[in-house]
């Protein structure tokens, strides 16, 4: 156990859930104000544009193809659906357009 890198992996391990754990030690039993759970329910839509959208500027073959991509995963998630079911939504809507371009 006097391997460094063992020990970095704990830390690492520790550090990660310390901060997924406290949320529910000190809200449990209590509600949060709307705002809140409106704010909460965004950030898979927000955190889905931040992963999408740079990814599609940088695409030198075929630019249609990357905003294709986009186009069909904001708007299936402008629908309301879940964040797997867009990003899966989208490749499948990709995998149809190459197969026929």
């Amino acid at each position: 156990m006097n391997n460094p890198i063992i020990w970095m992996i704990i830390g690492m391990g520790i550090v990660t859930y310390i901060p997924r754990l406290l949320p529910f030690i000190l809200f449990k039993g209590k509600e949060l104000p709307p705002f809140w759970q409106g704010v909460l329910k965004n950030i898979p839509f927000a955190t889905l544009g931040a992963l999408i959208f740079p990814a599609v500027l940088f695409i030198q073959d075929n630019v249609l193809y990357g905003l294709l991509g986009a186009a069909s995963a904001f708007l299936l998630s402008y629908l309301g659906l879940n964040v797997i079911v867009s990003v899966l939504g989208s490749i499948v809507v990709l995998t149809v357009y190459s197969s026929f371009v």
